[in-house]
């Protein structure tokens, strides 16, 4: 099996080779800091040596869990927000038939997902759809309390019980949460459902391989054991030991944050692979979330090419140079599609006849990036060999352990997010919780 690859050369230019190779030590104090649990953050390091960690009896019991939704179930509802949710549907999408939801007979369910808004109107037609489906549910929440998917849940376990009993449901939710604590964890000991833990030392951006996005995976349908395989192979390419010339996740650290410093304040992740639109939603939680404190940051975009070349692409080619972009390339697709071609050519594309359709693609994808460097945006290229299971588990170690790279660089703590309290506290006070009497007070006042 091969490796996924990453280029920086095409960086170069905008900032000096000598520029990045001056990050050697300081790169090798941050993995050393991660590996040490010497950094900020210490405490959330458990995705750093998790792919390896994961033992047989481990797989067997997802495995084992998963059979049992897939067996008694035509939908499962997927209730987490953020991390809980955002690496299973990155993963699940980017392995699917585009048009899997159109397909009359499955081998798996459908895994849709709820608890990630607080849309009236989703969870209305999300309920609509489930009155005629037999369907499970699949809570994820450390505390169980945190409100869109505690809502969701309410909603939705109410509804299972009401169309095939309480019985029935009890063995149709599994909920993954706290080990010991928690709302969730409390009704889970309450109703005997199907249990796995989330670990305290690993946060929710950090969790797509552990059972927060392991289980849904395996529902529908993909082989955990190789996209743990594929990070477990990333975890040792990435070791501390592995020399900075040959360490791809302190390369691009590196990179990035030299480019940040001269300037390059926004990074947009393009894909031309229209299946991997939401990993680039896990990957702008991973780094948003991460790095966006303390009045710094990379401010984290992404688009989907060629399509957002007709909208986003103007901007991107002539707009205000403060970008760099990092590609997401797949050099070989699943699929063979060769252009036919017409005797009237009206539309002028007999030049493409006999041409594979992702040949199209890839000097699409070759001539953007030529057109972006020449317009002043840096470019970084990740190629993956194919899109499959291993190699996504390859390309989301990469990524994390970048980003413990690049926080401890950037000197922040990458594994902590107090800002994400500040519109729930103003949400509560507004909603009148108990407790926020006087918050409730404040904020009336200033409206």
């Amino acid at each position: 099996m091969q490796n996924i690859k990453l280029s920086i050369d095409k960086a170069f230019g905008f900032i000096s080779e000598q520029s990045v190779a001056g990050y050697k030590a300081e790169v090798a104090a941050a993995s050393a800091a991660l590996h040490n649990g010497t950094c900020k953050g210490s405490d959330f390091l458990g995705w750093l040596n998790l792919p390896t960690s994961i033992d047989e009896a481990q797989f067997a019991d997802l495995e084992a869990t998963a059979k049992i939704l897939r067996d008694n179930c035509e939908v499962v509802v997927v209730i987490g927000i953020g991390g809980s949710y955002l690496g299973a549907k990155a993963v699940i999408d980017g392995l699917s038939n585009s048009f899997d939801w159109l397909q009359t007979e499955r081998k798996s369910p459908i895994v849709v997902y709820a608890g990630q808004n607080i849309g009236e109107d989703y969870l209305y037609e999300l309920q609509e759809l489930l009155k005629t489906k037999k369907f499970g549910i699949i809570s994820i929440s450390k505390s169980g309390t945190t409100t869109e998917p505690a809502l969701a849940f309410r909603l939705l376990k109410t509804q299972l019980e009401e169309q095939q009993g309480k019985d029935a449901a009890q063995k149709l939710i599994v909920a993954i949460t706290d080990k010991s604590r928690g709302a969730l964890r409390t009704a889970a000991t309450q109703e005997g459902y199907k249990t796995f833990v989330i670990e305290d030392s690993i946060g929710g951006r950090f969790s797509v391989l552990t059972p927060v996005g392991l289980l849904p995976i395996a529902v529908a349908g993909f082989d955990i054991r190789q996209l743990v395989a594929g990070a477990a192979t990333m975890e040792a390419a990435t070791a501390l030991e592995i020399p900075f010339e040959d360490n791809i996740s302190a390369q691009y650290a590196a990179v990035r944050n030299e480019l940040y410093k001269n300037g390059k304040k926004t990074e947009i992740l393009v894909n031309f692979h229209p299946k991997l639109h939401f990993f680039g939603e896990w990957w702008k939680q991973l780094y948003g979330e991460s790095e966006g404190k303390d009045g710094k940051g990379i401010f984290p975009a992404a688009v989907d090419f060629t399509t957002d070349l007709h909208s986003m692409g103007q901007w991107i080619q002539e707009g205000e140079r403060t970008i760099f972009e990092t590609v997401i390339s797949i050099k070989e697709s699943n699929y063979t599609k060769i252009f036919p071609t017409s005797e009237a050519n009206l539309d002028g594309l007999n030049f493409l006849a006999g041409k594979r359709v992702d040949e199209v693609n890839k000097m699409a994808e070759l001539g953007t990036m030529i057109a972006h460097i020449d317009g002043g945006v840096p470019n970084l290229k990740v190629e993956l060999p194919k899109l499959n299971e291993y190699y996504l588990g390859q390309l989301i170690y990469f990524f994390e352990k970048a980003c413990g790279i690049s926080g401890y660089l950037l000197g922040v703590n990458a594994f902590d997010q107090p800002g994400v309290e500040a519109y729930k506290k103003n949400m509560f006070a507004l909603l009148e919780k108990p407790g926020f009497e006087a918050e409730t007070k404040a904020i009336k006042a200033r409206i």
